[in-house]
């Protein structure tokens, strides 16, 4: 009998031990204070959620994910949850900024369209400033993926801050400096506020060196490198008009100093029409994806997000600097920067790619092989069609409203008009359910009847 209790007590003890030995899942999204990660002068009705894994990759790559119109930080989180599961192995840590109480991000002022003007943009890179400080993140990793207003957003991060941010995902968004024209500068939530009717209307129409003087007018005299960038759009969106796409194309081939001419087309899914663009490195520098009959519901696809920034494993360097040595933000990598047609643009040193490469050159930039921008996201599975929750779009957006642009997650269902109402499958830890097994082990051990001694 002794000998009997001795062996339950035993595989107790170790029942127990293997408890507490259970990993602990305590990441969470967690606000940060405008006091602690600010700056003077920066909106104060943008507030910071963060989220870190548990186990954090040694140098740590940024992801920021701007919310839709009307959204806000939580939202994002859960409407992002497939890229958050990612997070959790391989490391990397999300910003969830949110423009409190407001109907769309600011990407059209003076102040957020201006390198170190403050703005919502501003506000962003402050965050991102404030994170790779505090945990010792990978400046040359930090991305910015978004839907509708956060693809907006996305594309003006990319634009203003290039020496910040080297890759991102714009879901339905528009040209950077589109959102400018016509641009409703009145915080609040009003449905038209912070709105511009006619970017949203697909009715802002420049040539590619117009646009890319724009962008470049942001940040003057920078003659880095240029942030890759995918842009999905819908054929069918009435919210954020597809023809919006057509202007991307001429905005980022000219700041990457490329041809208007994409170098492939093919469809990576049925109803899914992809152009691609390379470097002269040979990396993939921009795709514009068609979506066929899709209208302000692209869905949100984080396996896919997460090959393209060469997120989905641990470790390791940004697909594109591995591929293009020294095409990091701010890097001399090449690309050019379309700079003014037969004037040379700003020049640049040769070699360095800057802002439109020798003078009398027309803006060509940079020497073969040293540049790059892009990565592929889709090979036939990953980010096509139908891969994430649709969204709802019935209801539209009233004066200019995204209400509607809910960013639908692959693990939700639909998204409804006033944002996301998605049932979404949150990541939960199994150690739960291994407690509950180990538990119930424990009390079979000490519960059986007592065996007589032979």
């Amino acid at each position: 009998m002794d000998q009997f209790k001795s062996h339950v007590l035993g595989l107790a003890s170790l029942s127990l031990a293997l408890l507490v030995a259970l990993p602990a899942r305590g990441a969470s999204l967690q606000k940060v204070n405008q006091s602690e990660w600010g700056a003077d002068g920066l909106p104060s009705y943008v507030n910071m959620y963060i989220y870190v894994p548990d186990k954090l990759a040694t140098k740590p790559p940024i992801v920021v994910a701007p919310h839709h119109c009307q959204g806000n930080g939580q939202g994002t989180f859960s409407e992002m949850s497939s890229l958050v599961s990612i997070a959790n192995t391989s490391g990397f840590i999300m910003i969830f900024p949110e423009a409190t109480g407001q109907n769309c991000w600011d990407a059209g002022s003076t102040r957020s369209l201006a390198h170190g003007g403050g703005g919502d943009t501003g506000a962003i890179v402050q965050m991102v400033k404030y994170t790779l400080a505090k945990y010792s993140g990978d400046a040359g990793r930090v991305y910015s993926v978004g839907g509708s207003s956060g693809g907006i957003m996305t594309e003006a991060l990319l634009g203003v801050y290039p020496d910040v941010f080297m890759a991102g995902v714009s879901l339905m968004g528009v040209p950077c400096g589109c959102w400018a024209e016509g641009y409703n500068d009145v915080t609040g939530t009003g449905s038209s506020a912070q709105w511009s009717g006619p970017c949203g209307g697909g009715n802002v129409t420049k040539t590619g060196q117009q646009w890319g003087d724009l962008v470049r007018s942001y940040y003057p005299g920078y003659t880095g490198h240029r942030p890759r960038l995918q842009h999905w759009h819908g054929t069918a969106d009435t919210i954020l008009s597809y023809k919006n796409m057509a202007e991307d194309v001429k905005e980022w081939t000219n700041l990457l100093g490329l041809s208007e001419t994409p170098d492939g087309t093919d469809t990576p899914k049925r109803g899914t029409t992809r152009q691609s663009w390379k470097s002269s490195c040979g990396y993939t520098v921009y795709e514009a994806f068609s979506m066929d009959g899709v209208g302000h519901a692209v869905p949100f696809d984080g396996p896919a997000v997460a090959a393209y920034f060469g997120l989905d494993t641990a470790g390791g360097q940004d697909p594109e600097t591995a591929a293009c040595p020294g095409a990091v933000p701010g890097g001399s990598d090449t690309g050019g920067a379309g700079g003014a047609a037969g004037a040379g643009g700003a020049g640049g040193e040769p070699g360095a790619g800057g802002a439109g490469g020798e003078p009398g050159a027309g803006g060509a930039g940079g020497e073969p092989g040293t540049g790059g921008a892009g990565g592929v996201m889709v090979s036939g599975s990953g980010g096509s069609a139908g891969s994430g929750g649709a969204m709802d779009t019935a209801s539209g957006g009233a004066n200019g409203q995204d209400a509607s642009s809910g960013t639908g997650d692959s693990t939700g269902g639909e998204s409804s008009s006033s944002g996301c109402s998605c049932a979404v499958g949150n990541d939960t830890s199994d150690s739960g359910a291994q407690a509950g097994f180990l538990l119930a082990a424990l009390g079979l051990l000490l519960g059986r009847p007592k065996r007589r001694p032979r």
